[in-house]
């Protein structure tokens, strides 16, 4: 594909999309985390241009300005696949998936259900979902994960992330800089769109089992073992996920990782496309 694609539209909603590198390079669309939007991925993609690669990136459903459906079910999986398939689809497929955090999870949601929509998957921080689901039961994970619980009441998550200190206390605490956090309150808080963005959290309840299954595409999975949400349990029990080839990398540092480590990142995914 040799045009730019500057937006998308999926469900009526539009997504603006960034679009940069050589033109004539292979596609690697990244998918961002929460509480962050698709600037966290600019250090990595600077870096994917200088190997050659095009990236796209996009602030994801209740993220970006249009796409902020009311209402928790309209931020179901089988949704937020569905945008990242529609935006593979405008670019004519298949692609390169990356992502971190929740943007992970919809990678690894994507790859189950639209395997030839993917070339290969590079998933930071977060496991397959059925690694993640299994290491609750035999883990510390649970306790790791008790925000969940906690992001499904109403309006109590969002009073909290609205004061200032407990904000940079709560995302200090797993590692976010000061300047992340600073980002975080202008790109999340201020722009209205705390409510949407956890919304992902709950339509949890709400996911089909069909992502349970296993991943078929060649795919690379690293984590960190400074993570406070993730323990090396789901980790390590994510190899039983994926079918394709598959690499397990295991890193130092927090959770954020492209912001942290976008060297390592770079490499993660290049070698993956390489091979």
């Amino acid at each position: 594909m040799t045009d730019r694609i500057h937006e998308f539209s999926n469900d009526g909603l539009t997504y603006a999309v960034t679009d940069e590198g050589p033109l004539d390079g292979e596609i690697v669309v990244l998918l961002h985390g929460f509480p962050q939007t698709s600037t966290s991925w600019h250090a990595v993609c600077t870096r994917l241009h200088a190997e050659g690669y095009r990236t796209l990136t996009f602030d994801q459903r209740g993220y970006a300005p249009t796409a902020r459906p009311r209402g928790r079910r309209a931020y179901r999986m089988s949704r937020l696949v569905s945008d990242v398939a529609a935006l593979i689809g405008a670019t004519g497929g298949p692609v390169h998936l990356v992502g971190h955090d929740w943007g992970a999870g919809v990678a690894w949601s994507t790859a189950v259900e639209w395997p030839e929509l993917v070339r290969t998957l590079v998933a930071v921080s977060v496991p397959h979902p059925r690694a993640f689901l299994g290491s609750m039961l035999i883990s510390s994970q649970l306790l790791r994960s008790y925000y969940i619980g906690l992001f499904q009441l109403p309006w109590l998550p969002e009073f909290a992330c609205r004061r200032p200190r407990l904000l940079a206390r709560m995302l200090g605490g797993t590692g976010m800089t000061p300047d992340q956090i600073a980002t975080v309150r202008a790109e999340i808080v201020d722009s209205s769109a705390l409510t949407t963005s956890v919304n992902w959290y709950r339509a949890m309840p709400f996911a089909h089992p069909r992502y349970l299954r296993p991943v078929e595409v060649p795919t690379t999975y690293v984590w960190t073992t400074g993570d406070t949400a993730l323990g090396r349990r789901g980790a390590v029990m994510c190899s039983r996920c994926v079918t394709g080839p598959y690499r397990f990398e295991v890193a130092s540092g927090s959770h954020w990782m492209p912001e942290e480590q976008p060297d390592l990142v770079t490499r993660l995914i290049v070698d993956r496309i390489s091979n």
